[in-house]
């Protein structure tokens, strides 16, 4: 069947319910990109450096890599309705408190509570889309992962348009929608049956005994600090007003979007899921490379460009992370995801401070040595990814409600 079809199950012909989810799912992941093109006018409003501002991206993963611990310790006790509207309540909070910040500590912190909502919030939303959703999990994983494209290309347009006025809208902004969600979830969303076996908090690290698995994790943890270089560290160079900063940004989650959802399944289905990493972390390393040491105009292309890139390789990450192991998808995910966030935290610190000890080119560079590392360890344990990856067609998750949280 067609996922697309407009008939009943079809991606158009949903619930109520999957559309909210769905919905507050754009919101959450506009939360990850929003503040990219106003970092520069955060830094000017509160006086603080490069180096400051970025930890609104470290404080955020730390969290975040932190509650893929909890996040289905949660879930399997009090059902997945009530752990998404405990994330989008803290969101609500939390975004609206980061508006009111009067130093980079505050809104700093402020920030890491977001990160718990939203970790909260995303972690269990693929899996109550699929269980809400009509006509079985092809639409719904559809469905979601546009979304997620959605809120990664809008996330910094958004952060722009309402950022030009003023570096605190796009907080109050993301604070009022969210909280739209929140009531379209309290109308439109059943509780959802709870798992048959509760998880423990120890379960995802448990996973990552698993060479296949903890190779994946490793793989990404090097791909993510390239990644975040870019998305964190990139407007600084870039120096752009918010508007073409935005503007930027949300050429590069068009890229992202459409390479994720639409292009790498089709790579992986000709030339192997293990190919098409490691030649585009390669590519990646290579365009980061242009990008810090071309001129203005090759770092803009290149930044863009990136986004084609980030797009496959999130793709490719999640396949493996889901069907590497035999461990329960949601338990591989959150073990994979705890290991790789911890980069998506050390790279927006890391990237100016290496900046500060050496020039604007060396956090570049790293990035690059770390895509190409993320490479090397796909080479050398490819048998241990071997499992599922090259066989099976790409699949984002199954009705058995693996939480993706990969992209």
């Amino acid at each position: 069947m067609d996922p697309f079809d407009a008939g009943a199950g079809g991606i158009l012909r949903q619930p109520k319910a999957v559309w909210a989810t769905a919905g507050a799912s754009v919101v959450a992941f506009m939360g990850i990109g929003l503040v990219d093109p106003i970092l520069p006018s955060i830094a000017q409003g509160l006086d603080a450096s490069a180096s400051q501002v970025s930890l609104l991206f470290t404080s955020y993963f730390l969290i975040t890599a932190l509650a893929m611990l909890v996040t289905g310790f949660v879930s399997s006790r009090i059902g997945g309705r009530r752990t998404l509207l405990l994330g989008l309540a803290l969101v609500v909070v939390f975004a609206g408190l980061a508006g009111t910040s009067d130093t980079v500590g505050q809104l700093v912190g402020y920030r890491a509570g977001w990160g718990l909502g939203n970790a909260l919030f995303v972690s269990t939303a693929l899996a109550v889309i699929v269980g809400a959703a009509a006509g079985g999990s092809a639409a719904a994983i559809l469905l979601y992962e546009s979304a997620l494209g959605l809120g990664m290309a809008c996330g910094p347009l958004v952060g722009a348009l309402l950022g030009d006025a003023s570096w605190r809208y796009p907080f109050f902004g993301t604070a009022f929608l969210m909280a739209i969600g929140f009531l379209c979830i309290t109308a439109f969303l059943k509780e959802q049956p709870k798992p048959a076996r509760r998880t423990s908090l120890l379960d995802p690290v448990k996973a990552l005994g698993h060479g296949g698995l903890a190779s994946a994790a490793v793989s990404a943890f090097f791909y993510n600090y390239t990644f975040f270089t870019v998305l964190a560290f990139t407007p600084f160079v870039l120096n752009m007003t918010p508007y073409r900063s935005g503007a930027v940004f949300f050429a590069w989650g068009v890229l992202l979007a459409v390479f994720s959802v639409l292009v790498a399944p089709r790579m992986q289905k000709r030339f192997g899921s293990l190919k098409v990493l490691g030649g585009s972390l390669v590519l990646l390393a290579a365009d980061v490379l242009v990008l810090g040491y071309g001129n203005h105009t090759a770092a803009v292309v290149c930044t863009i460009l990136s986004g084609a890139f980030i797009g496959v390789n999130n793709t490719v990450y999640t396949e493996l992370a889901l069907g590497v192991s035999d461990a329960p998808r949601p338990v591989a995910s959150a073990g994979y995801n705890f290991v790789r966030w911890f980069a998506a935290a050390a790279a927006p610190y890391f990237a100016p401070k290496i900046e500060e000890w050496t020039d604007v080119h060396i956090p570049f560079v790293v990035a690059a040595v770390t895509a190409v590392l993320g490479a090397v360890v796909v080479l050398v344990r490819r048998r241990s990814l071997t499992y599922e990856a090259e066989e099976l067609e790409p699949r984002h998750a199954t009705e058995d409600g693996g939480t993706v949280f990969a992209n």
